[in-house]
């Protein structure tokens, strides 16, 4: 990775300057030559060759400046460095929640899209179009973000960076153990982080004067996360597992240090700043929790859901927008459910037959182990289906792994963590199975399709495989078009040659009525006054779902507003832009040419992705 010269610069704005010139050049052309029409046009195909080779020149220019924000950027964000396998990151922790970062990340922002706005966007090639156009959309929307106080909010029990920390410091995640320098890098993590806790509790401190606290609803669940986390000694925490499962090949010596400066910075350092946490959280910040779950209860706080919105859907649909979609495919699905009732031959009506589903034991495993199986034999079944629809691929597989049990009870039910560029680090596919009943049998093919293959997996991990790709759309994305896209993998079951049982289809039903009612009960909570209650009710009344997989889901959606309503207003711009192909190009529609193209162009904004699909169909009656 190159640092940026001040040559590349003035390459780059030369460029730029050559390829604005040309734009006269055939008009001048004709005026000294105008009764020559053969050596008009030779000078005109010499100008357009001369412009087209200016435009790959300024592209490269531009190429590399956005290699060098990428390169920038990875100092404010050492963990995603971490993440995707850069050397020289895994030591350092900025203090995320401070004023002092958020300030440089704000300037870092505007600094990098002056530099990029500066640029003339029409003397790039086309490819590089659609790099600047994602970039200055990115960054403006960093930029209308930061009116609103996040960091106020720092904690809640889905985005939890006392978790996530420890399950870093685990060493079954992102963080590397496989050397002594390795170890020694997380010893400088384990003693950065001790200001971030100390730091969420002044930052929520602030909120508390500010009257921008959480649900308390929401903090209540996190104490037992906390609880969970906070132990007498070093030898029973998470982050003793790397000390126990210490390489082999480490000498006696070193062990022995890193064993005894492991015990003492976790017994000494990380215990005390997780007790702290947890204390506060108990004692001083539930008392002044609200009682109301709305964003819009918030200072502010209709604009900030508006926000939410715009950059979790990247459209600009409205809250009411959202909400009547929801309800419209809400209807649409029950009647669909309850064909397949029908299909059953269950003979009370639907609500009866979602009491059945929920309650009988057909269609729940006893054990985990046997959950586990079930998806790594659905992986194998079909793994061997995608070539009938796909002829791309990640060159690296994922895992099936239990959600470690200190986050179980308020995760989702399942998730997925990408692996490692170099493949060194697979990705997994995370089950929740701290509740076997909130996992039935007819669901597995469609979760397994959403979260990992064709799905997440299939999506991020080729999006990362892509060189070609500027960085920070490598290893970026947009919600819309990553949880899209895996709600679109779920309906491709039946292509696959899945859901040939009717209840495995209405598993795939039952997972579209999900996110369908996401969109209502989101919108719901956070823009026309529903109460935690009324949300959970209206899952249970329109789902099979387990009650306490309902409470979780609203509990979610109150914790992160808008994240929910990503899936299906994604999904039907994925789905609407097959159809319309399908529709243009009739018999000549490749199936497996539509998926490669939405799948190598990597995570964008819903209109690019529109204009992507129309280029291509254009390409393919050509």
């Amino acid at each position: 990775m190159r640092a940026t010269t001040p040559l590349s610069y003035a390459i780059l704005a030369a460029c730029l300057a050559l390829a604005a010139c040309k734009n006269d050049s055939p008009e001048a052309t004709e005026a000294a030559a105008p009764n020559t029409n053969s050596t008009s046009s030779a000078s005109t195909m010499a100008t357009t060759e001369t412009t087209m080779a200016s435009k790959e020149e300024a592209g490269a220019a531009f190429r590399e400046l956005l290699q060098d924000y990428f390169t920038a950027s990875l100092e404010l964000s050492p963990i995603q460095a971490t993440a995707i396998g850069i050397p020289g990151y895994d030591d350092k922790l900025p203090n995320f929640f401070s004023q002092e970062y958020l300030s440089k990340s704000d300037a870092f922002t505007r600094e990098w899209l002056a530099k990029v706005e500066a640029i003339d966007r029409d003397s790039l090639p086309v490819s590089d179009q659609v790099s600047y156009d994602i970039f200055v959309y990115e960054q403006r929307q960093n930029l209308e973000g930061s009116q609103f106080p996040g960091y106020l909010l720092p904690l809640n029990q889905m985005t939890n960076f006392p978790g996530f920390f420890a399950q870093m410091g685990s060493g079954n995640s992102l963080q590397p153990f496989a050397s002594v320098q390795n170890y020694r890098d997380w010893e400088s993590r384990m003693k950065k982080a001790v200001g971030l806790f100390d730091q969420a509790i002044s930052n929520m401190r602030d909120g508390m004067k500010q009257g921008i606290v959480q649900p308390r609803v929401v903090m209540e669940k996190v104490i037992p996360q906390l609880d969970a986390l906070v132990a007498d000694k070093a030898e029973d925490t998470l982050f003793w597992q790397p000390i126990a499962n210490m390489p082999e090949g480490f000498s006696a010596e070193d062990r022995d240090a890193l064993t005894a400066e492991y015990r003492q910075i976790i017994n000494e350092e990380v215990l005390p700043a997780y007790q702290r946490l947890r204390d506060f959280v108990r004692d001083e910040y539930i008392p002044a929790t609200r009682a109301t779950v709305g964003w819009s209860e918030l200072p502010n706080g209709k604009s900030w859901y508006d926000f939410q919105i715009a950059s979790q859907t990247t459209t600009q649909l409205t809250a009411n927008e959202v909400h009547q979609f929801g309800l419209d495919e809400v209807s649409r699905i029950l009647s669909e459910m309850n064909t397949v009732r029908e299909q059953v031959g269950f003979e009370g009506d639907l609500k009866a037959f979602f009491e059945h589903l929920r309650n009988s034991d057909e269609f729940y495993f006893d054990n985990e182990e046997d959950l586990l199986q079930g998806y790594r034999d659905l992986q194998t079944t079909i793994d061997a289906a995608l070539p009938k629809l796909f002829d791309v691929a990640p060159k690296q597989n994922y895992e099936v792994r239990a959600v470690e049990a200190f986050r179980a009870q308020s995760s989702a039910g399942a998730s997925y963590q990408a692996g490692s560029p170099d493949g060194s680090r697979k990705g997994v596919f995370y089950v929740n199975t701290y509740n076997l009943k909130a996992q039935p049998k007819y669901g597995m093919e469609t979760l397994s399709l959403h979260e990992a293959s064709p799905g997440h997996h299939f999506q991020i991990t080729i999006q990362q495989e892509i060189e070609d790709l500027p960085a920070f759309r490598r290893f970026g994305g947009f919600t819309a078009f990553a949880e899209g896209w895996a709600l679109y993998a779920e309906s491709l079951g039946p292509e696959l040659g899945l859901f040939q049982d009717p209840y495995d289809y209405f598993g795939r039903l039952s997972d579209e009525q999900l996110r369908a009612m996401r969109l209502v009960v989101d919108s719901g909570l956070h823009s026309k006054g529903w109460s935690r209650e009324q949300a959970i009710q209206y899952m249970l009344d329109n789902s099979p779902m387990a009650e306490s997989d309902a409470i979780a889901e609203v509990e979610r959606y109150i914790a992160i507003p808008g994240q929910a309503l990503a899936y299906k207003v994604g999904e039907r711009v994925i789905r609407g832009q097959r159809t319309a192909a399908e529709k243009a190009l009739g018999n000549d529609f490749d199936i497996r040419g539509f998926h490669r193209l939405v799948l190598t162009g990597g995570a964008v904004p819903m209109d690019v992705l529109k204009a992507r699909v129309s280029e291509w169909i254009d390409q393919q009656k050509g």
